[in-house]
Order: structure tokens, then sequence, then C-alpha cells
């Protein structure tokens, strides 16, 4: 099965898309073993930060394009298929084009990998009240 961020995206709440992306796989289980030079070269790449760049800006920095869901700080970029040496050596299409990606945080990242709903770290948004944040005027 081939995932896009187009199909993705129809899913309106953050757990059926946490539900369609997650992957199942092991910790410690390496992507790329000793070839794990090519996968530093390539998101060290000018065209790589280019792309990066575009998904953050697209999706407004928030997990898995959630709007209100804004990722603070470490915001990864995933690969909604996963993608092998072959894919990075070759540049195929899979590794760049912005229908394969979607921002994440960290535990959102590392759930979809390792298909543990607890890692995720879900928050309802904050209801904001005029002047909640000035104390002293009730």
């Amino acid at each position: 099965m081939i995932r896009t961020y187009s199909e993705l995206i129809t899913i309106p709440d953050f757990i059926g898309r946490f539900e369609y992306l997650k992957l199942g796989g092991q910790v410690g289980k390496d992507t790329f073993g000793f070839n794990r030079y090519l996968n530093q070269i390539f998101y060290n790449s000018k065209e790589w930060e280019r792309v990066r760049r575009q998904i953050i800006v697209r999706d407004c920095g928030c997990d898995l394009g959630i709007p209100d869901l804004e990722i603070l700080r470490g915001i990864y970029i995933h690969h909604l298929n996963p993608i092998t040496v072959e894919d990075i050596q070759e540049r195929r299409e899979i590794c760049l084009d912005p229908e394969f990606l979607i921002c994440t945080s960290y535990n959102t990242h590392n759930a979809i990998h390792y298909g543990d709903k607890n890692l995720l770290c879900i928050t309802e948004p904050t209801i904001r009240k005029p002047n909640d944040t000035i104390p002293w005027r009730t």
C-alpha cells in the first residue's frame, strides 16, 4: 500500500491519521545498517532542506498536518512510505515528493515507526478566555 498526503488529509482526526501511517516496526532495528552514511548525506543535502521547509510551511508546523496541533520544537519530516538505500541512491520520487511527506513531532514519529499509541502526546487545545493570561484582570 502506497500512502499519500492527499489521502492522509481526508482523515479528519489525529488518531485516524496515526492509524493510517503506523508501521509497527521494532526498536533497535537498523534502517540502513552499514549504509547509514547515505541516509546522513541525504538528510544534509540542499534539496532535502528545500523540501523540508516546503513541508513545514504546507503543514503550518502542525503534527500530522492537524490544525492547532502545532509542534513547538523538533519538527520531523516523516516519509509516509519507508524509503530504501536504493531510493536514496537513485533519488527516486518517493524521497523528495511532498505527496509522500508530512510533519510530525518526535513522539509521533516514533509511535508511527513502532506502532505504539502510548508514545503519542495528545493534548486538547486550551480554550482561551479574555484576560486569562493576565491574573490581575478577572
